[in-house]
């Protein structure tokens, strides 16, 4: 892919009840910042969101948070990592303001909110909405079950294989990145 500079990154607003979520997180914002990647993502400090947030700042890397307004408070904001923060009304602006800003996205685990924000890019890259990368790192195997799914859907016509397959999706944080920026798909038209 053409410069890619600013990657989405979606995950839980928790951390799960493995700890490695949090530390491989961490690790995983510290590779962005390695990589001169520019994190755009929720906003706010908690769970891995900020883990990952806090990876990039801890390494000089630059931070966009993105909230809706109902977010837009201490409880939210008490530790601020964001170089930038940008409010919107509320979160379908919110996340058309994160896609729109982002060059690709990485899936990390994470709950409803995470599903929702994957499955919605995923679609818009299916109707050609945009032809951006989109990766699933697959850490400890949290996504196994999400994976088969899809490939069960694409057993039974679904999903086609060649949407199934513009997925980039590793367990390994390193090839995530030179995926991102290498692969380039262009997924034929769905009407």
């Amino acid at each position: 892919m053409d410069n890619i500079t600013k990657v989405a990154v979606f995950c839980g607003s928790s951390f799960g009840n493995d700890d490695s979520f949090k530390l491989i997180s961490h690790s995983f914002g510290a590779l962005l910042a390695e990589n001169s990647l520019t994190l755009v993502y929720g906003g706010g400090y908690r769970g891995l969101m900020g883990s990952v947030a806090q990876g990039v700042k801890d390494n000089n890397g630059h931070v966009i948070g993105v909230l809706p307004e109902i977010f837009d408070n201490d409880k939210v904001k008490l530790k601020s990592v964001e170089d930038e923060l940008i409010i919107k009304k509320d979160m379908h602006e919110r996340k058309k303001q994160i896609y729109d800003l982002a060059d690709a996205f990485i899936i990390l685990p994470g709950g409803i909110g995470t599903f929702d924000e994957f499955f919605e890019i995923f679609t818009w890259k299916q109707i050609g909405y945009h032809n951006k990368n989109i990766a699933i790192y697959n850490i400890n195997g949290f996504f196994n079950t999400l994976i088969s799914f899809l490939k069960e859907c694409v057993d039974k016509g679904f999903l086609s294989n060649k949407v199934f397959d513009s997925l980039i999706i590793s367990e390994d944080a390193n090839q995530i990145i030179k995926d991102i920026k290498e692969k380039k798909v262009i997924l034929p038209s769905k009407i």
